[in-house]
């Protein structure tokens, strides 16, 4: 199965989860994702997402200056993007349980 596709449809899902308890920048983000498993998102990918979500008022951002680079722009999760994350997480939470009770070998009846 291309993983690929699934990442598509719930890396929203999946950039809100990983901000939740800490806000971070484009490289972090997308260094924790690859961290939990979704080894296959690409960068393109989580700066697209960074920007949708913060364009659909989900995110705020600030800029913290680096001594050793460009300043970094940080995202964090705002009330209403804490209230998509439980309202997404509880649709993605019953969409696998469904998935799980399709997967799981029955018993010969």
């Amino acid at each position: 199965m291309d993983t690929t596709q699934l990442l598509k449809g719930v890396l929203d899902l999946a950039v809100l989860a990983v901000l939740r308890d800490e806000d971070g920048y484009g490289y972090d983000i997308l260094r924790r994702l690859r961290a939990a498993g979704l080894h296959e998102v690409g960068d393109a990918s989580v700066y697209g997402t960074l920007r949708r979500l913060f364009n659909a008022g989900f995110l705020n951002t600030y800029v913290v200056p680096s001594d050793e680079g460009p300043h970094r722009k940080y995202y964090s999760v705002n009330p209403a993007g804490r209230a998509e994350l439980q309202r997404n997480g509880k649709i993605w939470q019953g969409f696998a349980t469904t998935m799980d009770d399709l997967l799981r070998e029955r018993g010969a009846a």
